[in-house]
């Protein structure tokens, strides 16, 4: 229904919220001292909590909820997320007019967004890059058997390119330009070109963690990767090269799905529609 980034500009003088998603994205680095354009979220948790409050009643004012028709709302969150980060989000959705609101690990929702047979008992491995945490899963039976989630992301990517043109050019580069670097020219795999070797550290504590997880799953799940590959989601799976590096340095084959960006939502959706069957997935909600 609605597809922008994450972001929220506000009026600190007065609080009053200018703009949020797209708008609010092009805000960044370009508005006068008083208004700040902020991600309310970073490295998957909360940082502001009424910022958040206020951009989750904004979605939802967006999409047609009105204080009338309270939602049940389902919310993907790292698989690592602490107790208290886990409340802060569910409060956060409640204030902001969800009458229940339950949690799921995202690369749970990637995996049956991917369409992926975990309810079967066979190993599923998928690898979920977002802005702020890289999370690998081996899923069988409906449940998540090795799990290795770090807080680093495609945010990192564009603060490494943003450092990386400070400190060999002299020359300061925004977040949203860094982002376009990135896009345009940004590469996981070895290249010649400079935006590699500004990338390079992140990319490879990424491809580090998926070979940790790989070296939890059970023997007995390997085979099922080396016959059908590891799954790659996530806005940061975009990253050119990144699906050839990790397969090269894994040894087994990777599949970058067809919509990426949009695997883990797709699975919440699914999620929401067959609720009563897939709510045993959900981590609890707090009451």
């Amino acid at each position: 229904m609605l597809n922008e980034p994450s972001v929220i500009a506000l009026n600190t003088q007065s609080g009053e919220v200018l703009a949020t998603g797209r708008e609010a994205w092009q805000m960044i680095g370009r508005t006068p001292g008083y208004i700040v354009a902020v991600r309310p979220l970073r490295g998957g948790a909360i940082t502001d909590y009424d910022i958040t409050e206020k951009m989750i009643r904004l979605l939802l004012a967006r999409v047609g909820v009105t204080r009338f028709n309270r939602p049940r709302v389902l919310i993907c969150v790292p698989s690592a997320i602490t107790e208290v980060e886990r409340r802060a989000v569910i409060e956060a959705a409640k204030r902001a007019g969800a009458t229940e609101a339950q949690l799921i690990g995202q690369p749970m929702a990637a995996a049956i967004g991917a369409g992926l047979p975990i309810d079967e008992p066979i190993g599923n491995m998928v690898i979920d890059i977002g802005g702020g945490t890289s999370e690998t899963a081996v899923i069988s039976l409906g449940g998540i058997v090795a799990l290795e989630a770090i807080r680093v992301g495609s945010f990192d990517v564009d603060a490494a390119i943003q450092n990386y043109v400070r400190r060999e050019y002299g020359i300061a580069v925004g977040e949203r330009t860094a982002e376009e670097i990135k896009m345009a020219i940004g590469s996981a795999d070895p290249t010649p070109d400079e935006v590699h070797a500004a990338c390079d550290e992140v990319v490879s504590s990424i491809v580090e963690s998926v070979i940790k997880c790989l070296s939890k799953a059970p023997p007995e799940l390997s085979q099922d990767f080396l016959i059908n590959g590891l799954t790659l989601v996530g806005g940061g799976g975009l990253l050119r090269g990144l699906d050839r590096r990790l397969e090269r340095e894994t040894s087994v084959p990777v599949r970058l799905v067809d919509t990426p960006l949009e695997a883990v939502v797709l699975g919440a959706g699914h999620c929401i529609e067959h609720y009563e069957a897939l709510k045993v997935m959900f981590m609890g909600a707090l009451r």
